[in-house]
């Protein structure tokens, strides 16, 4: 029997299937329910059509997760092909008009033409409950970002003194922010009352915040319009931003929990500056499946950290920023190559290289990532964890048996 393409428009609650022959010759066309029933129905037809059947879908997960989750158990190849590819290979196919049942045949005729898209496996257990626990993590710390910034602002409308004064993003200040928010208020309570205050509350180094405070507090003597819903409202705030970081600390024990279940935990948070929820991150965005991307080039490609060629004509060798990545990858390599640069001897004589040739920081730090793919790339290939080089080893060893050299550049 002959070959056959099938492309899935995925939504929400609705898909659209199209199946097409080896000539691109169009065989079946139908709109589907998201449910399993209805998805069943279209897989047998299509399979009647031929016993080589390939099938193509714009979404990986979301809305499309039951569908593929259908094909992989009936042992089908399914391939990605992103949103993004499929309008653009749209104008090349006749009519400007965009409806489903095109979207689907233009995914068919992808899959059938190209070579390079990226096959859908089952994913790992691990893997998953991972990508769901980072995904919501990131949830968390945005909406912890966005309390902070209308707190920071709410405060410098009636105190803007105290405002530059406190970090409002640790325990203490935000735990003053629970008890006292305008200047009145702290110089009603005194110094010495409000460092108790503080201690009662377990709040470290309360004696150092209470004047923080109180001295804010003696500039400014006037009473600014509507300062005390403002100062209700900042009392809110605070008490919201501790709420979630108490959040975010128990989901990070849940994923370090989680991560330590996967077989490259040793080999991931082996290496210097990725941690036990960058590493996590990590294993979310890829999947762990290195051989899905086949060489280290194209993970870091997939991961931003690659320069893009853009030559034309007799101009060669110019190079620009990519475009089409991911960006959670890529804060995790970028991420990581700082934390690096920090703790690992070899990562920062590597920096200070680049900065020496003329590189801005950014730039050093990027091919700093790109270079640490590779290392990562070997490591998960060869299920080994990372070791320093002998010449960081040896430095190492002089500078424990030699005091002296502590601190010595190597």
């Amino acid at each position: 029997m002959a070959a056959i393409w099938a492309g899935i428009d995925a939504g929400k609650t609705h898909h659209h299937c199209v199946a097409i022959d080896e000539s691109g010759r169009r065989l079946l066309s139908r709109r589907v329910a998201n449910d399993e029933p209805e998805l069943l129905q279209p897989l047998t037809d299509v399979l009647a059509l031929g016993d080589n059947v390939t099938w193509g879908i714009d979404l990986a997960d979301g809305g499309a997760a039951h569908a593929i989750a259908i094909l992989l158990n009936h042992d089908q190849s399914a391939l990605y092909l992103s949103g993004r590819a499929i309008h653009r290979a749209s104008g090349g196919y006749r009519g400007e008009g965009k409806t489903d049942a095109k979207d689907a045949a233009v995914i068919a005729d992808q899959a059938r033409i190209r070579r390079d898209l990226h096959p859908l496996r089952a994913g790992d257990e691990t893997v998953i409950d991972l990508k769901i626990l980072t995904g919501r993590r990131m949830d968390l710390v945005a909406d912890r970002t966005r309390t902070v910034n209308r707190l920071r602002a709410h405060l410098t409308g009636i105190f803007p003194g105290l405002e530059r004064a406190l970090d409002v993003t640790n325990t203490g200040p935000l735990v003053l922010l629970t008890g006292y928010q305008t200047p009145a208020a702290f110089r009603r309570i005194g110094r010495k009352r409000l460092e108790t205050w503080l201690r009662n509350r377990k709040v470290h180094r309360a004696d150092q915040l209470a004047e923080t405070a109180f001295e804010a507090a003696e500039r400014q003597h006037t009473s600014l319009p509507g300062e005390k819903l403002t100062a209700r409202m900042v009392h809110t705030l605070a008490k919201e931003v501790m709420d979630l970081n108490q959040q975010v600390a128990e989901i990070d024990k849940l994923i370090e929990a989680r991560f330590r279940d996967h077989h490259h935990f040793d080999v991931i948070t082996s290496m210097p500056g990725l941690g036990t929820i960058l590493g996590a991150e990590f294993l979310a965005a890829t999947g762990g499946d290195m051989s899905a991307f086949g060489t280290p080039d194209r993970l870091a490609g997939f991961g931003g950290v690659a320069p893009a060629p853009r030559d034309s004509g007799k101009i060669s060798g110019n190079l620009r920023r990519p475009q089409r990545y991911n960006r959670r990858l890529q804060r995790v390599f970028y991420t990581s190559a700082l934390f690096s640069i920090r703790h690992c001897e070899e990562s920062r004589r590597f920096y200070d290289r680049k900065r020496a040739e003329g590189k801005r920081h950014t730039q050093a730090v990027l091919a700093l990532a790109r270079r640490r793919v590779n290392v990562l790339w070997a490591l998960l290939r060869d299920g080994r964890c990372y070791e320093p080089a002998p010449l960081a080893r040896a430095a190492a060893c002089r500078k424990e048996r030699d005091p002296l050299h502590a601190g010595q550049p190597v």
